[in-house]
Formats: structure tokens, sequence, C-alpha cells
């Protein structure tokens, strides 16, 4: 087993005037094999309520079947035989794109009339080796390559290649100029989130900013895992401290103290000073410390709470993502270590109730601060993390 993973991101635009998007995306793992993962993008005939009909069943029944290890010969038929037939067109089918990770070192991708996946290895396009099969009438395209640190795929429905069609370009947004568009940036180091926000901000804008199609854009990174470690809150036994301690900085990867009183035992544990930095580059952001041997040194509940605001927002339509890739204050610093570095965190709770939060003229207080981290931890399981939590 290598030390890759993917990280997978996923957006999408309706038609204008549809409250309902046509697309869909699923991604579940192999039953038996949580380094397996299927990526389904189906794409509804027409659009609206039908559509999204159609791509819903299309994407949940390919991404289930294939996770118990059917072939994509029973996945075909089976959706054949499944799908409600238009009584407009006399059809029933919906497109379909599926990335298959195996194990985190070969990817499957199976395509029928969607625009064929995009493979950027080390930032430039490389063309994926394809076969052909017929199923049911249907001409599949089969692919199989080996997995390399960097490579990024990119799936889209054909909202994204019409994109500007009778605005600002004769032909669309064809698969070359998402191509070239893509080689510019995706060496920069975005997250597959970022990525599909860019290239759906783009067909948004050659749709200007009213889409012509149901639009949608997956993006899945292949990268090297990194571990994050971040300990918020100090024991309710006090003789837990050093136990609490050990087992945190033993672990790989950086390491992230939230709390005035955590950060304090930290430094005891490590016999290092805990040096306060007066500096407020956002005034409702306490400001963050510095104890050598640690990465990162920050308050507490307020912080994370503006944490959760931001992985809330990642997660739908990631509009902060101004904000926080940039800024210098605790809670942004926070943000993208875990969202953009992380791919495996370990959060250490302590349940100490802590004083100063016993305050009534204060809105903070000990279920408050667990429901903080677990909503947080939930977010970051949506984003792909892998999340282990341990409480003292």
């Amino acid at each position: 087993m290598n030390n890759l993973c993917a990280d997978i991101g996923y957006r999408s635009l309706n038609k204008k005037g549809e409250l309902l998007c046509g697309d869909s995306v699923e991604v579940t793992s192999q039953t038996d094999n949580s380094n397996s993962k299927i990526i389904v993008l189906a794409d509804g005939l027409g659009s609206g309520v039908k559509a999204s009909i159609l791509s819903t069943l299309t994407a949940r029944i390919i991404a289930k079947m294939m996770a118990e290890g059917l072939d994509i010969e029973d996945c075909v038929s089976t959706i054949a035989a499944t799908l409600p037939v238009c009584s407009v067109r006399g059809v029933a089918y919906s497109t379909f794109t599926i990335i298959h990770l195996i194990d985190n070192e070969d990817a499957e991708i199976i395509q029928y009339d969607n625009p064929h996946v995009i493979l950027l290895r080390q930032g430039k396009y490389v063309e994926l080796p394809t076969t052909i099969m017929k199923i049911d009438g249907k001409e599949i395209y089969k692919s199989r390559v080996s997995l390399q640190k960097d490579d990024v795929f990119i799936a889209v429905s054909d909202g994204a290649i019409h994109a500007g069609v009778g605005k600002y370009l004769n032909f669309g947004w064809e698969r070359d100029n998402i191509i070239e568009f893509s080689e510019t940036f995706c060496q920069v180091g975005y997250t597959a989130k970022t990525l599909t926000t860019i290239l759906l901000d783009k067909c948004n804008e050659l749709y200007g900013n009213e889409p012509g199609d149901d639009t949608t854009v997956c993006v899945v990174k292949i990268r090297k895992r990194e571990p994050m470690n971040l300990v918020i809150g100090p024991p309710q036994d006090p003789d837990d401290c050093s136990k609490m301690m050990s087992l945190f900085f033993s672990k790989e990867g950086k390491h992230i103290v939230c709390g005035g009183t955590t950060s304090m035992i930290a430094a005891d544990f490590l016999r290092k000073k805990l040096i306060p930095l007066l500096e407020f580059p956002d005034p409702e952001i306490p400001p963050i410390a510095r104890i050598d041997g640690v990465d990162l040194v920050t308050e507490g509940v307020i912080t994370i709470n503006k944490v959760l605001t931001y992985a809330r927002d990642y997660l739908a339509e990631n509009e902060d993502y101004a904000a926080w890739s940039f800024h210098r204050d605790g809670a942004s610093q926070i943000a993208r270590l875990l969202f953009e570095e992380a791919t495996d965190i370990n959060f250490y709770v302590g349940k100490a109730v802590n004083p100063a939060h016993q305050n009534p003229d204060l809105p903070i207080n000990f279920s408050i601060k667990m429901r903080l981290v677990d909503e947080l931890a939930t977010c970051l399981r949506q984003m792909g993390k892998n999340i282990k939590l341990s409480y003292f």
C-alpha cells in the first residue's frame, strides 16, 4: 500500500430558472476497502425534476453496485431496467462518468456520453488509454491508469462545454479550452474543492451568470497523506495532563494547540515558554501565541467557532475562501491547515469545565465547546478527511 490518498471536490450550477439540478455526484467507498473509492457524476436527460430524479437514481445505483463489487455491465443493465421512461422523448437514461480509485494505486474510468475525463499530470494534459465496450447497445469508454502524486482528474457534465454558446463563444467552452485553462493553475497547490470552484465560476462567467444548462464539475486530486493533530481543552482529571500531551506530541504530523489553559499545559509539558503575540489581524479573533515545538497556538472556543463557520461555507459555496486562505488570524491559519494540508486529523479533546465559561454573561459553556468540536469533525469528514476523536 502506498502513501497516497484522494482529495475529492464537486459543485454544480442549476440551469437558470430551475430549483433542482439535473446533475448528481455520488461518492462512496468500496464495501470491503475504505482506500478504494467510487465517484459517479450523472447527468439526467433534460433539466428540472425529471433530470434530477434520473441523475440521482443513476449515480446512487452505480455507486452502490460498484461498491459491492459488481461489474459495469450489471450496473448499466440495472439502470436501463430501473429508470422511468420519459413520455415526451420516449427514452430513459442519464449519462455518467465513473472514477473508481483502487487501493489509491490505480484509477479505472468508465464513461458514457459525458465529456471525457481530463487527466493533468505534472501540470500537463495526458491522454488516457481508452477501450470501447458495447453494453445494451451503448458505447462505454473504459480507461485504467496507475496513480501518481499530484495527478488531477477533472470530470464535467456537458453544461461545462456548452458554457458561452451564443454569448461569448461560438462553439462553447470546448474540452481543449478547459484543459488549457486548468493547466495554468492546477500546480499551485489548491484543494480539489477550490479547483472545482475556479472552474465552475469560469463556466458561470461564460454563461453571463445565467446558466443555459445544469453544469457540474468534479475534481479528484491525488496527494500524499498528511497527518495533523489538534488539542483543545484540559483533561477532566488534572492527573491526565501528562498522558494527554504525551499522546498528542507523539503523533506524526503538525500540532495545533487551542485554548489558553491548554497552551499553558502544553508549554509546561514541553518545558518551553508560552509567548503571546499581541497582534490582531482580525479584531473578532483572539491573537495567537508561540511555543517552541508547536506549529500553531490559538485561543479556543471563539477561534474554533470561526473555523466551523469557514468549514460550513467550504462545503457549500466556498465563498469565504478569499478570507481564510490569506489572513493571518488563528482561525484562518487553522482552516488552511485542516482544509488544505491535512488528510488525517487526530483531535484530543479535554472535558474539563473552564471556569471562565461559567460566567452567565458569556454565551459559552461546556456543551457548546463539545458541540463545536463534534460538528467540525463532521464537516471535515464530509471533506473526505479521516478523523479520530480522543476524549480526556
